[in-house]
């Protein structure tokens, strides 16, 4: 376990403040606690003396990097140059809060927000999945809503290497696990494999919730003498520093070590947690509310106490625990999960407690709001804490670190793939439809999520593997969300400021194709180490790319997470800005599913196809090469053809959509076929781009849609200049597959087998 040397302590066994004041040269543990030199001494400059033991652990929980932001935070200034007023006239709440909130219409308010949980995954898989599930759920519970939904962004080293049969199981059925016991679909997310996450898999989650916006609540501790109420599992010592000793360094070579550090969670304690706070909110008994994730009560009284207006005091002692030896450092430090805390009124206090008492579900209060600006803590009623609050949860240190455009990208976007040998004959291109359709980021990932309960709640209109996931919010009108979260890597590896654009351009397009208006991004930036300056160019580059794509789309972003030192020794991670965006549509009913469904339904492509195959999934599975430049993203050609497939579908114009995206055109039309083993029959020939390139491709901006039939007139006088459009060909039942015209025909049977075998071959049945 990771715990803190004790430094000297008081005749109770405990470092107070006096005993500091009176110990000003006493050596402590600082370092091994992950605060360098400088930062050691800034607190010792704010306090005016050294910091007891309880403030050294606070400090250091909430300075690092998980925590703080200290290597980011330079670079948000951002995401406000960037944000116009009407890209905030449907934004509630944005970025600082728990999580993001925004107004979807007839009084209805949706949050949502995507966080990583990426090192404590790869130490203990089904756990640290399970607890970032339960984490991010907690957080938008805080926000004052019901969760109604979860994603699961997921990437992965190679698909055979044993450490990828380790996490990847674990990891998987944590998610399944607790997600399926707090009885929340899981709609959607990715699976993506590549060997640069070896050892360092991407965990990210992501929930939606929904409220009246009236019921929004705030974390601040506001009002002197309102109590402080911990609500929820009893503290114990699982996760005691997990995101200043997991989420906040790089792991060595040698694998995982840090087990200790990963929090236990318990779902069920949490269903019954949300359940309690929805019943505090409806009986308006909760002023201020915080959740307890990272950093534990560190975070959770010193965030309360910088958000409000005067100070906070807080006896520990009364804090349950299910281990009475824990020190007070630990406690103070625990991320024991299924935890709230509250700010509740006097007048309040015992309906308050009459709830949580009747939802079987323990509350103490522990303290109190006060006058003044300090965060005070006694054990016992001697004093262990007395800080500046802000200071601890917002005023820590900000590193502007050094960035430099990596040395490696000249020679890498030099090697591009027109040298690379293509297929030329039917016999071939059919052979690399089907090795790509069989390949680990091509193939059917049902093996993952059907151990997902999809359906629980009876609110999803659309889930994996459609492009994006839709839940209904208001079950008398209809009203709904649509939610993609996307990133392709080895495009940010190639150009970080494209490959960012590339996934909030395809998380738009998958929204759209769905038939919902992008409304607002939220965003989970994975990368390697702040103290490489590529690695924060890179992200530097990211957030411009985000934040400049969001103005030209009109969307802003929310919230989100940054997850740095996903790296072993030296090697880091590709660039992995996951973007999220959420898009509203009056009445889910007209959603637009991604499948063929509808004999003699035209079927047409909407975008121009480019000979723009570096970084693609046909290069990496076939040559197994990167290099090159990404292709070109165009976000007003987004924006038209976003706007066409949702005009389209709420006409009713729509049998099916699909973007177009990994594995280009040939890959979309092999999922369509496949999704209800409907056929169709097309030509390639009016492209005029080859039938390699236009099969093969990844040029963004396009998606394949088949047409209600009797409606192609409506559709083509709808699309008018908006987007460019050709007409592919039609569904056809009397066709057992696909059939490429003039080049080559694959039956259902042989595109399902190869589509399916992969991943029960690896992982098993």
């Amino acid at each position: 376990m990771s715990t803190i040397p004790s430094s000297p302590a008081h005749a109770s066994g405990v470092d107070t403040v006096d005993a500091a004041g009176a110990t000003p040269d006493v050596t402590q543990p600082w370092s091994e606690l992950g605060l360098k030199e400088d930062e050691y001494a800034s607190i010792r400059e704010i306090l005016g003396r050294r910091p007891t033991s309880a403030e050294l652990a606070m400090y250091s929980v909430m300075w690092s990097e998980h925590c703080s932001y200290k290597s980011s935070k330079v670079h948000f200034a951002l995401w406000g140059e960037n944000t116009t007023e009407k890209m905030r006239e449907k934004l509630l709440v944005g970025i600082g809060e728990n999580a993001g909130v925004v107004d979807i219409g007839d009084g209805w308010a949706v949050t949502f927000k995507v966080e990583s949980h990426n090192h404590p995954s790869y130490v203990e898989p089904y756990q640290g999945a399970a607890t970032g599930v339960g984490g991010i759920v907690r957080d938008i519970m805080s926000m004052g809503a019901r969760p109604i939904a979860v994603m699961d962004p997921l990437r992965f080293g190679n698909i055979h290497h044993p450490d990828t049969q380790r996490v990847l199981p674990g990891i998987v059925a944590g998610i399944g696990g607790y997600g399926n016991c707090l009885g929340l679909p899981n709609i959607g997310g990715e699976v993506v494999f590549d060997d640069c996450y070896q050892g360092n898999p991407l965990v990210n989650a992501l929930c939606v919730g929904a409220m009246r916006i009236e019921d929004i609540h705030l974390a601040s501790a506001r009002g002197v003498g309102n109590k402080v109420v911990l609500f929820g599992a009893r503290t114990g010592g699982d996760g005691i520093g997990g995101v200043s000793v997991l989420a906040s360094e790089t792991f060595s070579e040698g694998g995982p070590t840090k087990r200790p550090a990963v929090q236990v969670g318990d779902p069920f304690a949490e269903k019954v947690l949300i359940e309690c706070c929805l019943d505090l909110y409806a009986a308006k008994v909760v002023s201020g509310i915080q959740d307890l994730g990272g950093a534990g009560l560190s975070c959770a009284t010193s965030e309360l106490a910088s958000n409000g207006d005067g100070g906070m005091r807080v006896e520990l002692s009364s804090v349950p625990l299910r281990d009475a030896s824990l020190r007070v450092e630990e406690i103070l430090m625990s991320e024991s999960q299924e935890r709230m805390m509250a700010v509740v009124e006097p007048a309040h206090l015992e309906k308050f407690l009459a709830i949580t008492q009747r939802w079987d579900v323990e509350a103490s209060v522990i303290g109190e709001v006060t006058e003044g600006d300090r965060l005070v803590i006694t054990w016992r009623g001697e004093v262990i804490v007395d800080v500046p609050p802000r200071s601890v949860a917002h005023d820590g240190p900000v590193y502007d670190r050094p960035l430099a455009r990596p040395a490696y990208l000249d020679v890498l976007v030099e090697d591009d793939s027109s040298d690379l040998a293509r297929p030329r004959t039917g016999a071939e291109l059919r052979a690399t439809l089907l090795t790509m359709l069989g390949s680990p980021n091509l193939c059917d990932m049902s093996w993952v999520t059907q151990q997902y309960d999809r359906y629980v709640l009876g609110n999803t209109a659309l889930a994996m593997p459609d492009d994006a996931g839709v839940v209904r919010v208001d079950d008398e009108t209809g009203r709904g969300v649509a939610i993609s979260t996307d990133c392709n890597g080895r495009f940010a590896k190639l150009d970080p400021y494209v490959g960012a654009q590339h996934a909030l351009a395809e998380a738009y397009r998958n929204v759209s194709t769905a038939g919902a208006s992008p409304l607002a991004v939220t965003d989970c930036l994975n990368f390697g180490s702040p103290e490489d300056p590529g690695v924060m160019w890179q992200f530097r580059e990211a957030i411009r790319g985000i934040a400049e794509g969001c103005k030209q789309l009109g969307i802003p972003v929310t919230g989100g997470n940054v997850s740095f030192y996903n790296q072993t020794g030296d090697v880091a991670i590709h660039p992995t800005p996951v973007i999220g965006v959420l898009g509203v549509m009056a009445d889910v009913s007209k959603r637009t599913p991604s499948g063929f469904r509808t004999d003699a339904a035209p079927i047409f492509l909407l975008g121009a196809t480019r000979d723009e195959l570096d970084g693609s999934e046909w290069a990496h599975v076939v040559h197994g090469h990167l290099g090159g430049r990404p292709p070109a993203v165009d976000l007003a050609h987004e924006q038209r053809l976003g706007s066409v497939l949702v005009r389209a579908a709420e006409s009713g114009l729509l049998d099916a959509a699909h973007d177009l995206s990994q594995g280009g055109l040939a890959q979309a039309l092999a999922e369509s076929v496949l999704r209800h083993g409907v056929g169709a029959r097309v030509s390639l020939a009016e492209l005029g781009v080859g039938a390699f390139t236009a099969l093969f491709s990844e040029s963004a901006g396009r998606a394949i849609v088949s047409v209600t039939p009797g409606s192609e007139a409506a559709f083509l006088a709808l699309v008018g200049e908006a987007a460019p459009l050709w007409r592919l060909g039609e569904v056809d039942d009397s066709v057992d597959g696909l059939v490429v015209g003039g080049e080559f025909a694959i039956d259902l049977e042989t595109l399902r087998r190869t589509h399916t075998e992969l991943m029960p071959s690896v992982f098993g049945h």
